[in-house]
């Protein structure tokens, strides 16, 4: 895989995992809105699905219990899976320092030979 490559596909994880936190904080936001339906994200199929303009559709999440008020957020889970983007969130943005870092090196070596 070519730096270029590994590049592009962490850009698109950081994109889809930014347009994530963007829905996981609505329903976090929503949570005392009556009649509010937890909303998910599309997962991507693969990393190389990041590349090909993958827009990952925003749907209704199945199998949540309402409460009386027909709002069906859970702070648990929300919560569960805000931390778990912004653990993936901060892992990919790592690796793209590093990717970087090393395209930078070599540009350097470049300019001293």
């Amino acid at each position: 895989m070519s730096l270029d490559r590994t590049g592009l596909e962490l850009g698109g994880f950081l994109s889809y995992l930014t347009r994530r936190q963007e829905v996981i904080a609505s329903n976090i936001a929503n949570a005392d809105t009556p009649g509010y339906k937890t909303r998910e994200i599309e997962s991507p199929a693969s990393f190389s699905a990041l590349m090909r303009q993958f827009t990952p559709d925003v749907q209704e999440a199945p199998g949540l219990q309402s409460r009386n008020d027909g709002n069906n957020v859970s702070m648990d889970r929300e919560a569960r899976l805000l931390a778990e983007n912004t653990l993936r969130f901060n892992l990919a943005a790592q690796m793209l320092r590093g990717e970087i870092r090393n395209v930078k090196s070599a540009i350097e070596e470049g300019r001293t030979s």
